[in-house]
């Protein structure tokens, strides 16, 4: 397949605005970490191994990939299964696993590829049947297995963004309107009744620190402990105002220098990015995902199956909820979930799962259907 492929119709913009935010979280990671370099040597790393794979499976046939739907599935919930039994800990959380040689990955940051993979080719093979109540309740138990495990380490979060992403894939799957609408019928008014036993302390399945962040966000005042990285945050951000303070400053008024930021490599990396680039350089970002994004939706119309439309419109929403997710945390629209910054947050395991789903979706695009042509 490799030699009847187009290469006139590679997309080299999509790599170009990948390397463009992995060098901004380069950047942002060595001012972030009082220039730590042995955690800018392991993203530099992972940015190269990252690119190596995308660029690899640019070129392999994304239906040779989906041949393997069954044993991706597989891998993910033993790799799942495996945290719960073996995994390593860094708090109260249980997500991480050590592997020989590779060292610790976190294996809930590969499923969200699986699971686009294994829905990109569960509904193209059930495409006839896909309005039968088996069809969408088996598809329902494939999802609730590994939200279950990754629910269990705990990882609400990642949880919310698997929901929302295989939700778009569902939406663009040509499933009726009736299910969708039957589902939202069901969903909103639950989500409601939840926000509200969650406000009266009466949802027993949630965590503590779970339940606080979502309080602290509803009411600064009352929950301020746990409202202060979030205020941090903002307090960051703003006072970055147009053009920032400076890449790597360590002036008396950096709020990045006075420690008052928490988890700023990662979870609250954007705040560095406000701070110091300012909301010029904050644009920048949010352009360069909103160019991403819509690459993905460019390749998912013009795919040439349902499967490779499924997969482009996956790994877009996934791109896309991810990146808004840590942007609103940052700026306290959403509730503190402590999600990566995709291509720019520290963390080899997001960045090679985001680089994985590029792969797949360069070589959907490079297979795509040219009426222009």
């Amino acid at each position: 397949m490799l030699f009847d492929y187009h290469f006139r119709r590679y997309n080299f913009r999509v790599i170009l605005y990948m390397l463009a935010l992995s060098v901004i979280g380069l950047m942002a990671i060595w001012s972030a970490t009082n220039q730590n370099q042995d955690m800018l040597n392991k993203q530099i790393m992972g940015i190269g191994l990252g690119l190596l794979i995308a660029l690899v499976l640019s070129v392999i046939d994304y239906h040779f990939i989906l041949s393997f739907h069954f044993l991706i599935y597989a891998v993910c919930i033993g790799f799942l299964v495996a945290v719960l039994l073996f995994g390593k800990s860094r708090g109260i959380a249980v997500r991480w696993l050590e592997l020989p040689v590779i060292g610790q990955i976190q294996p809930a940051e590969f499923v969200k590829i699986g699971l686009i993979l294994f829905y990109a080719w569960y509904f193209q093979r059930y495409q006839e049947k896909i309005n039968h109540f088996l069809v969408v309740a088996a598809a329902a138990v494939f999802f609730a297995v590994p939200a279950y495990l990754i629910y269990e380490q705990p990882n609400l979060s990642t949880v919310i963004v698997l929901t929302v992403t295989v939700a778009a894939i569902v939406f663009s799957s040509g499933i009726s309107y009736k299910w969708i609408l039957g589902v939202l019928a069901v969903a909103i008014p639950a989500m409601a009744l939840l926000f509200y036993l969650l406000l009266n302390g009466l949802i027993p399945f949630m965590r503590g620190y779970q339940a606080n962040r979502i309080l602290a966000w509803w009411d600064p005042e009352l929950y301020s402990d746990t409202y202060y990285q979030q205020e941090s945050s903002i307090m960051a951000i703003g006072s970055g105002q147009l053009w920032g303070k400076g890449w790597n400053n360590t002036g008396i008024l950096s709020v990045k220098a006075g420690n008052f930021l928490v988890e700023e490599q990662n979870d609250f990396i954007f705040a560095i990015i406000g701070e110091e680039f300012g909301f010029v350089g904050s644009l920048v970002v949010i352009g360069l995902y909103l160019l991403l994004i819509y690459e993905c939706l460019i390749m998912a119309m013009r795919a040439s199956d349902p499967a490779g439309r499924m997969i482009c419109v996956g790994v877009a929403a996934l791109l896309a909820f991810q990146s808004f997710a840590n942007i609103a945390v940052a700026t306290a629209i959403f509730p503190n979930t402590g999600l990566p910054l995709p291509f720019i947050s520290s963390g080899v395991s997001s960045l090679l799962s985001f680089f994985i789903g590029m792969g797949v979706v360069l070589n959907v695009g490079l297979q795509r259907e040219f009426n222009d042509e």
